[in-house]
């Protein structure tokens, strides 16, 4: 898998932790850069450290089913995606307005678990996974920065279309998985 797709992946998987850094920027009466780097270190880190863990456990069961491993990774991008389009519909998303540990590592975890699938899919693949988390990391970092301005200064506006785009851009990137290893891309 080249660098053109790990981006791509890199932003579908960002598109979560993007809406959230939104609704956070939102909570915030009067931004600070603090605020920004505080959500954009969280996020990538989690979202760097998630398909990690998902390649490791990839590894694990590889060998036995590298026949269907295309599918697979078909099938998991597509759920995650069809379920990023899912949350997109869903206004009645509330964010905690703290930045404490507790919240903060919460909110993590749940926009990275994704990520974690990725992350077996990424096994399945042989994608170089340094390379890759260090993709998905910075990447995830700029847009969940970005992400705390805009929430700050528009609104919620950009929520909803950010997880539909993420959800259409996973969507896609497992099509093409499939296409390549069927032969017909």
């Amino acid at each position: 898998m080249g660098f053109f797709e790990l981006l791509t992946i890199a932003i579908g998987l960002s598109m979560d932790a993007f809406a959230v850094s939104i609704s956070k920027g939102l909570s915030l009466k009067r931004m600070s850069y603090k605020h920004a780097v505080i959500v954009g270190l969280y996020f990538g880190i989690f979202q760097a450290l998630m398909p990690v863990i998902g390649y490791f456990l990839g590894t694990q069961f590889k060998e036995s089913i590298t026949t269907l491993d295309h599918w697979i990774a078909f099938f998991l991008l597509s759920v995650i995606g069809l379920n990023m389009i899912r949350e997109s519909r869903d206004e009645s998303e509330e964010v905690d307005d703290s930045f404490n540990l507790k919240s903060m590592v919460i909110l993590s975890v749940a926009t990275s678990i994704d990520a974690l699938a990725v992350g077996v899919t990424f096994a399945f693949l042989q994608v170089h996974i340094f390379s890759a988390v260090t993709i998905i990391g910075i990447t995830t970092f700029l847009f969940s920065f970005v992400g705390v301005k805009i929430g700050n200064g528009f609104g919620t506006k950009f929520k909803s279309k950010a997880e539909l785009a993420g959800g259409i851009i996973l969507i896609g990137m497992g099509i093409k998985i499939l296409l390549e290893h069927l032969g017909i891309l």
